[in-house]
């Protein structure tokens, strides 16, 4: 008999610090189990916040998929800053290149709605901008 999905959650911890929680025991799972196959997972990206969307069952298995850092968390390290600006459209916090904007672009581009690097920049671009996090040389983006 196939299994029946019980609920999906799109949750976020720090690689490697997942534990057993409210957020986990409102899902219905193994949450030990869980905890420990994440934190496994995750032990290469110390450090990072990690997405994860965990597809729950009626037998209390699940899985999970790891999605990368969100563009803010990447952003805000690559401009050495705590937060983004509280009026993104008049205030400037930071400035990083192009380049920096590309690295990420490279690393999200499997979780973006993008095709290609140039439209992941774009949408790179677009966070650091709201962000008020200036690039500089974003003209050289076709």
């Amino acid at each position: 008999m196939a299994k029946r999905i019980t609920r999906i959650a799109k949750l976020e911890f720090m690689a490697m610090q997942a534990k057993p929680g409210a957020e986990l025991a409102s899902l219905g799972i193994n949450m030990p189990e869980f905890t420990k196959q994440f934190n496994e997972a995750t032990k290469e990206r110390a450090g990072d916040v990690v997405p994860v969307i965990i597809t729950a069952y009626d037998d209390k298995s699940f899985d999970f998929e790891l999605k990368t850092t969100p563009a803010a968390v990447l952003l805000k390290r690559a401009a050495k800053i705590e937060k983004g600006a509280r009026n993104s459209g008049k205030e400037i916090v930071a400035t990083i290149s192009v380049d920096e904007i590309r690295k990420i672009a490279e690393y999200k581009l499997v979780d973006l709605n993008a095709n290609d690097i140039e439209s992941a920049m774009k949408i790179i671009a677009g966070t650091a901008k709201n962000m008020g996090i200036k690039v500089d040389g974003m003209g050289e983006i076709k």
